[in-house]
């Protein structure tokens, strides 16, 4: 909501020294989230004034059409004579009214004028468009044309009001009230402890039954609805530059008359209203739910398929607005526009307006089903005053007949269903002991009173809650309104107590465990929402039966484009990548750990919770096997080079065995063994894709790719050439780690060191070549490290050699030279037996 200041004073008296940055520091402590304050007419300076242009010449020498100028601005320019400007617009005509910057004006932007040469004549000033003036947008994307009654030669800048300021303010949704001036006034008053000059305090005329006639048929979902009428409408009536300006300030684009003002309106008291064409509309207006399948075109020309839960407004032939959304196209205000034949202006003269209150869920369901958010429905669903709406007709009517010279029928229509006061009960003492702060009775009934309560008794207080604030519906409500207008400030700062013997479970720690060592290990986390779409994981390359591809798909997506829950890590991980890639960076190495969705084998539905107590653990139990499920993923991506070269060597380009030494630094932070085995997988290289294995249960159970992502996919999602990733499910892992943690070995005795070399056919993988090694050499084997690959003609064609260190000690003595052979010869043997493999030069 944005609010200039000049207009809020009209509201409330504050201090003439008060600035936007005051006011903002009040309404915050307040409790309103104030985000912003816009200087309007910061670096404009002087002088900018009314002109008529008297003259045009049409300039038709030149590539595009220049005109050159003769305007009159009386004395403005010290010497009377017109002023000569060249202009390249074409949206005004001699006689008119013109915004002149006249030499040595400065505009915004620090865009300074002066007199100059162009176009082979002299320019001496300016004929200014809204945008050279920072006013924002009027529709008419060319010169400000002013009416004809302002005088030549007054000064601009007070004429459109172009210094102000203006509070740009995020309201909650628990402060519906604050979307309109009316509610910013009420709170600034309150803060500032003045008078509130309430606009909706008006004399409003009775209901009597020479109105419009309405029929309600769902009192539920419209419990408040007035219709007035007004005749004989100007249609060539304008705005005038007031209420044009503070629809501008206010973030809104001047329309027409009629809209404006239904606009002008809504922004002042919170109740948005809808014009109809009186003409154009035939028989009562009604109120129901929509029939489903019954078609609307809106006024954004769309042709809508109605729902059967959909509020709408009708006439006899059906609907005509979506009532809390959106008018219809059928009764739209016809601008003013000359008839073809006589001449004549013709455009609407007779307006029905239509001000109701509307149930805020039937509102807001009803924009998200058509994804259609207005002005209207922000408020609606955040909660309307419903009984501004007399007000906000009578105020509209007013407006109305002083601008467009129409006249007020006497009719008035005014439907209410019966409905009584909210009331809380509240101790005198509760905001006392929720804030631990003793507040006292008299000054929580004066707080109370200044939102706008009435409140009654002594120890036990009975509020009645004003019909603006919906929001206020149990004694924590009128407590937290205590609470905020004393100040948070002022509360005391109490740090909580945890109980003992809790903490994070262990799948949180080992969560945290992961991303501490990948980011140890240079990696840099790349949270992404978690959203993916059916398209990616075709570029993906996955198989068509892939557990993957069964996504769980959101009613109300953010995206259509993204409408289901992510079933892989890697599609948010890639486009991380790609978009740090087209911005320069070039050597990447991103992971993110994080949630993935899969729809359960069977469907449930969900269950309501209870709200008056806690839930049964059968009931969550109930409402836990409706969600799907929720493994925990970690993942890698990687490109360009995993280490750089410099004075200190030579680096190197990521490649596969990255990706899987990701896999296994995950795998040792859980305690978990790590077989990697060559595979072939959706998006991998078929020749460089690892899969990641682990035991559970006694039974080897994959949990994971790693590897060189396939050339094919890398130009589908425009990665760099060789990007490198990993995956795998965490989960698993982790359950592969649990048990009892053995401590490692220490022996203080020296290490034995055996190297050989083994040739193995070049299918064989490496991994199998050290898996039968660590087994053939016993318990005295510390460690094992492949060290050289090696291929050539010596060693006869499909074949390779593996060459390892191993390292041999005991925990009790010194190993002998034969010992650490025997242990060698044993390892070697049992490598030959399981993969063929024969000891190179043997």
């Amino acid at each position: 909501m944005r609010v200039p200041l000049s207009w809020l004073r009209e509201y409330v008296d504050l201090p003439a020294t008060e600035t936007g940055r005051d006011v903002q520091a009040k309404l915050i402590a307040a409790g309103l989230e104030v985000e912003a304050v816009e200087q309007l007419g910061a670096g404009l300076t002087g002088p900018l004034v009314v002109g008529r242009v008297a003259a045009i010449e049409e300039l038709t020498e030149f590539k595009k059409p220049i005109r050159h100028c003769l305007v009159d601005v009386a004395d403005a320019n010290g010497t009377g004579e017109p002023q000569e400007i060249i202009c390249g617009a074409r949206n005004f005509a001699v006689g008119d009214k013109v915004v002149v910057a006249l030499p040595g004006a400065v505009l915004p932007g620090d865009f300074r004028i002066a007199e100059r040469k162009t176009y082979g004549r002299m320019s001496r000033g300016m004929i200014c468009s809204t945008d050279e003036l920072g006013m924002g947008d009027d529709g008419t994307k060319g010169i400000i044309v002013l009416p004809p009654e302002h005088e030549t030669g007054t000064d601009a800048i007070e004429l459109l009001g172009l210094y102000d300021e203006v509070l740009d303010i995020a309201v909650t949704p628990d402060r519906g009230y604050c979307l309109s001036l009316r509610g910013v006034a009420r709170e600034t008053a309150t803060a500032y402890g003045l008078p509130l000059r309430d606009p909706a305090l008006l004399d409003v005329p009775g209901p009597n039954a020479y109105g419009h006639p309405v029929k309600v048929s769902d009192p539920i979902g419209c419990d408040r609805f007035t219709a007035r009428t007004v005749t004989g409408l100007d249609p060539e009536a304008r705005s005038p530059i007031w209420l044009r300006r503070r629809l501008q300030k206010a973030g809104m684009r001047p329309i027409s008359l009629a809209v404006d003002i239904t606009n002008y309106v809504m922004l002042e008291l919170g109740q948005p209203l809808h014009a109809y064409d009186r003409t154009r509309v035939e028989g009562p207006i009604g109120v129901r739910r929509a029939e489903a399948g019954e078609k609307l075109t809106t006024l954004d020309g769309v042709v809508r398929t109605l729902d059967a839960q959909d509020l709408v407004i009708t006439d006899d032939r059906g609907p005509i607005g979506l009532a809390g959304v959106m008018g219809g196209a059928d009764t739209e205000i016809a601008d003013a526009a000359p008839d073809p034949e006589t001449g004549a202006v013709r455009g609407t003269t007779e307006v029905v307006i239509e001000a109701a209150h509307f149930d805020p869920v039937a509102i807001a369901r009803t924009a998200r089903r058509h994804k259609l958010s207005s002005e209207a429905s922000k408020r609606f669903e955040r909660g309307v005053d419903p009984q501004a709406g007399a007000a906000a007709a009578q105020r509209t009517v007013d407006l109305l007949v002083l601008l467009a010279g129409g006249t007020a029928e006497a009719g008035v229509t005014h439907i209410v269903s019966p409905s009584a006061p909210r009331t809380v009960s509240m101790a005198a003492d509760h905001p006392d002991r929720v804030a631990g702060v003793e507040y006292g009775r008299e000054t929580v009934v004066r707080r109370l009173q200044e939102v706008g309560c009435d409140v009654y008794g002594q120890d036990e207080l009975v509020v009645t809650v004003p019909s603006w604030r919906p929001d206020l519906t149990a004694p924590n409500d009128l407590a937290e309104e205590v609470i905020r207008l004393e100040g948070y400030e002022n509360l005391p700062a109490t740090l909580p107590r945890p109980p003992a013997g809790r903490g994070l479970t262990g799948r949180q720690r080992l969560h945290r465990r992961v991303g501490r060592a990948l980011a140890g290990a240079g990696y840099v986390e790349a949270p992404n929402y978690p959203f993916i779409g059916a398209r990616v994981l075709d570029q993906l390359d996955l198989p068509a039966d892939d557990p993957a591809r069964r996504l769980v798909t959101l009613v109300n997506p953010l995206s259509d484009e993204e409408p289901s829950l992510r079933s892989t890590l890697l599609p948010g991980l890639l486009g991380a990548l790609r978009r740090n890639t087209g911005r320069g960076s070039h050597d990447l190495a991103l992971f993110e750990t994080g949630l993935v969705f899969h729809p359960a084998a069977e469907q449930a539905a969900a269950l309501s919770l209870p709200v008056d107590r806690r839930p049964t653990d059968a009931e969550i139990a109930v409402l836990d096997a409706a969600l799907p499920v929720q493994p925990r993923h970690a993942a890698v991506v990687l490109a360009g080079a995993r280490e750089r070269s410099g004075w200190w060597g030579g680096g190197h380009p990521a490649n596969w065995a990255d990706a899987i030494e990701a896999a296994r630094l995950v795998a040792h932070e859980s305690g978990a063994e790590l077989a990697v085995d060559q595979a072939q997988y959706g998006p991998w290289h078929p020749g460089r894709c690892a899969e990641l294995s682990v035991v559970l249960d006694g039974v080897k159970t994959p949990v994971g790719h790693a590897g060189e992502l396939h050339p094919r996919v890398v130009k589908a999602l425009g990665l760099p050439e060789r990007t490198c990733a990993m995956e795998l499910n965490l989960d698993l892992v982790g359950r592969a780690g649990e048990g009892e943690l053995t401590a490692p070995r220490i022996s203080a005795f020296p290490v034995a060191t055996q190297d050989v070399a083994l040739v193995v056919d070049a299918g064989v993988p490496a991994a199998a070549v050290e898996h039968a090694l660590t087994l053939g050499a016993g318990e005295l084997l510390e460690s094992i490290r492949l060290f050289d690959t090696f291929t050539g003609e010596q060693l006869g064609e499909g074949k390779k050699s593996l060459a390892y260190a191993l390292r041999f000690r005991a925990a009790d003595r010194t190993l002998t030279v034969e010992e650490a052979s025997a242990a060698r010869d044993a390892a070697v043997a049992h490598a030959a037996e399981r993969t063929g493999a024969v000891l190179r030069g043997a």
